[in-house]
């Protein structure tokens, strides 16, 4: 059985220089080190698993299924050691909190930039890792308590976690000027379902929220094509492609003044209330119970407006 001792990072380190390169010599250069000095690393870690990793081929290097098996691993594991080393480091420079905060597509997009902004300009020692993640995944490393903070959508259930209201926001249907559709002042989603949609990829909760308004429709959303944010949706309805549905605050004035038309829904579910969520407030760290009471701050503040 391999022994997970007998890993070391170096190794690893050259073991994917050579595998993204496809050549031990372009490795040891890249790596600063001899040939050989390569050649063995790539032998020893061989000798670990018991496996070869590579297959000589003319034009290069080509991984075995085991080497595509490690090289996957060794990115996290070396992913995970540089956020250890960044992380532990930033104590020798003052820093006294780090934070970790999951928030969905519409919260990074419209409301967080500002709210963290002005957290962190009267708190200049705290560090907050924001990761832009779906609801489910948000709601679950909640649970799990693998982060300190989330912001997430009201279409999922979260029994398990303290939510207060953050921000409220209104979905509205962006079409170019010239579309059939552009002369309504206010429209029903049902009415859009007959045209081609641009929306966000699977598992987003505002993908999940159209698909399921359409099947309650009995109709069916047809995706020309999925992005992965609401600028590209807007991209690619300004060129024609199709119609798209996104938060009001993701629509920038210059898109309007482009050739864009945003026309605010009717249905009861576009008025969304975005949650702010800990999994207990008692068990917070200082610094992430200052953001936490913060953000409910700007939030009652914001969904007064």
């Amino acid at each position: 059985m391999t022994n997970p001792l007998h890993f070391d990072l170096q190794s690893l380190r050259v073991f994917l220089l050579a595998a993204e390169l496809g050549s031990l010599t372009r490795a040891a250069e890249r790596a600063h080190l001899t040939l050989s000095a390569v050649s063995k690393r790539i032998c020893d870690l061989e000798k670990t698993i018991d496996c070869p990793l590579f297959v000589r081929q003319p034009r290069g290097l080509e991984l075995t299924p085991a080497g595509q098996e490690l090289l996957e691993h060794t990115r996290t594991i070396l992913d995970n050691v540089n956020r250890m080393a960044a992380d532990i480091g930033e104590f020798a420079t003052g820093v006294r909190g780090h934070l970790r905060l999951w928030a969905n597509t519409s919260a990074v997009l419209q409301f967080l930039p500002h709210d963290l902004a002005a957290f962190l300009g009267e708190r200049p020692q705290v560090r907050i890792s924001l990761e832009e993640r779906l609801t489910e995944e948000i709601i679950a490393a909640l649970d799990s308590e693998r982060i300190d903070l989330g912001v997430f959508a009201d279409n999922l259930p979260a029994p398990t976690l303290q939510l207060r209201p953050y921000r409220q926001s209104r979905l509205v249907l962006l079409t170019p000027v010239g579309h059939p559709l552009a002369k309504f002042g206010r429209i029903a989603f049902v009415d859009t379902l007959a045209y081609d949609h641009i929306g966000l990829a699977h598992g987003t909760s505002l993908l999940r929220l159209l698909i399921d308004s359409a099947v309650t429709a009995q109709r069916i959303l047809r995706l020309r094509m999925q992005v992965g944010s609401f600028d590209a949706i807007g991209r690619m309805v300004e060129a024609g492609l199709g119609i798209g549905v996104v938060p009001d605050g993701a629509v920038h004035s210059e898109r309007l003044k482009a050739g864009l038309c945003a026309i605010p829904l009717t249905d009861d579910w576009a008025s969304r209330t975005l949650w702010v969520g800990v999994k207990s407030e008692e068990t917070l760290p200082p610094e992430a119970r200052e953001l936490w009471q913060f953000l409910l701050r700007e939030g009652e503040g914001g969904l007064a407006r």
